[in-house]
Parts: structure tokens; sequence; C-alpha cells
């Protein structure tokens, strides 16, 4: 995943300036200017780390000096260091809780879905996980950064990623035939259609009206292999895309990927993230 270098300094002075607001009145109270230390950034727990570039980037901008002893997507261990950042303390400190705010949650996300990943390689299924769009606002580009890391799909980016017709918008137009019959002819061909549906009798009609993809949405297991049987029957399974979400849990996800659908979006990756515990300690005053 990638945005030019400025763009990304833009998103992190953002996140910065909003923890920071009128000032670190502690770090300036009680800490000397001009005080240079060195401090480490150490894992507390094990996972898949991600978040490093991001840290390192925040780091450099501010021009601190920073040694990284690991890349995104690595494994890591308990307490393993994972950067040294040196440079004026009230800077350091100042810093300090947006880093590992973003170390820890990206990491969280990553190590997650790595384990996920995982599972469903090891039940040899070739179902695809996806995140969804249920992120913290201004931390979308992170939130699904981290996915691709931990090895998952990040789905849509963004509303004008691809078109998706979803309940809200069937009902304002009537059905899901002149819903995609509207989304093919005022969209570019480049963008892929994906039909929101809620019942088995709507998904053979997305299928005949051209849809890409199908998403079940809050079917139990049972009624994802009805559907399922039904676009066998009629001769779309392979040449249509089938995704389920709604209801999927980390405790129940393999269950719906033993279906056969191509792809189960998890919303639990990124909105009910475990964070890994991350710290930073000032370890030298220079």
């Amino acid at each position: 995943m990638y945005i030019p270098r400025k763009i990304l300094e833009t998103k992190l002075i953002q996140l910065l300036t909003d923890d920071i607001g009128q000032g670190d009145v502690t770090s300036g109270a009680v800490i000397p200017a001009y005080l240079n230390v060195e401090a480490e950034i150490i894992a507390r727990d094990s996972g898949v780390v991600a978040g490093i570039e991001e840290a390192s980037i925040l780091s450099e901008i501010l021009g601190l000096k920073v040694t990284t002893k690991v890349i995104d997507g690595n494994k890591i261990v308990k307490n393993q260091i994972l950067m040294i950042i040196a440079g004026e303390a009230q800077l350091i400190l100042s810093v300090e809780r947006t880093i590992l705010n973003l170390l820890s949650r990206m990491s969280g996300i990553a190590t997650t879905t790595t384990c996920l990943v995982a599972k469903l390689s090891k039940a040899k299924l070739k179902t695809r996980l996806a995140a969804t769009r249920k992120t913290v606002p201004g931390l979308n580009y992170f939130d699904k950064k981290a996915v691709l890391i931990g090895g998952g799909d990040p789905h849509r980016m963004n509303l004008a990623d691809m078109v998706l017709v979803k309940d809200n918008h069937i009902t304002l137009i009537g059905t899901v035939q002149e819903a995609v019959k509207k989304a093919k002819r005022n969209v570019s061909f480049s963008k892929k259609i994906e039909v929101e549906v809620t019942k088995i009798s709507d998904v053979l009609d997305a299928a005949k009206s051209g849809a890409d993809i199908i998403m079940l949405d809050n079917f139990s297991p049972k009624k994802v292999n009805e559907a399922i049987n039904l676009i066998k029957k009629e001769g779309y399974y392979g040449k249509i895309l089938l995704e389920v979400s709604g209801g999927i849990t980390i405790e129940n996800f393999l269950t719906y990927a033993s279906t056969q659908v191509d792809i189960i979006s998890l919303g639990a990756l990124t909105h009910s993230v475990k964070p890994l515990d991350i710290n930073l300690k000032i370890i030298k005053r220079n």
C-alpha cells in the first residue's frame, strides 16, 4: 500500500496535533529544555508488528534520530526492542503516545489478521479474509494497511473504490435490478458492482442483473449454503464472487468459510481490535 510520503506525513502530523492540543504541559513543566535522551520502544506482547514505517516517519519529520530493529510484518516476541529513538526529551515524551497508539493498534490488527489467515490456510480453505469500513475516523488508512500487513484484504478503502448497492439504496430505488442497471449506466466500466442481499429470494435477482459480487448479509451458515446451492443450480457459481458479512465473529468465521464462499468480511478486525502492549522507556541521558 503506497501513498506519497508528504501525504502520509500530513496524516501523521494531524494525529499528533490532535493529541498535543495546546501543548504538553507536563513535559514543559518538569523536563529541562534541550535535554537529549535515547528511548527504546519495546513489545510487551508477542505478535506481528505493524506501524514501524509510520512511527519512523513521524519521528524523523520532528527531527528525532530513529534506529529500527524490525520491519512491518515481522513476528515479534515479548520484550523485543522494536525501535530506538534519540533526541530532545521533551519532544520524545510529547510524541510518545501518538507513536505507541499507532504501533499498538496496527500491530494488534496485523496480529489478529495473520492468525485468522493462518487458520484458513490450515483448514485448506481458499476464502479471502477482508476488512470492512468499520474503522475509527481518521485511522482508516492505517487500519487497512495493518490488515494488508497481516495477509488480509482491505476491501473498499473508501466510497469511491467500487459500487456497493445496499438495502437502503434498494429501498429508495425499488429493485435490485433497477439499482444495478443505474449503476452500470452511470459509473465507469472500471468499477465493480457488488449487491448486498438480506434474503435468499434476492440472490438470483442480483446474479441475473449482472452484479460482479453478491454480499450475503447476516445469513446463517445454513442460509449461506442454501444460497450457494441456488447459485450452482442456476449456473452462476464460479462466475460471480460470493461474500458473507454480518454476524461473523472470530469464533465462527471458519464455519462460514467452509461454505465455499469467496470472501468473508469481518468488522472485528478493526472495530474491536485488541492492541498489542508496546511501551517506550528512556534508557540514557546524553
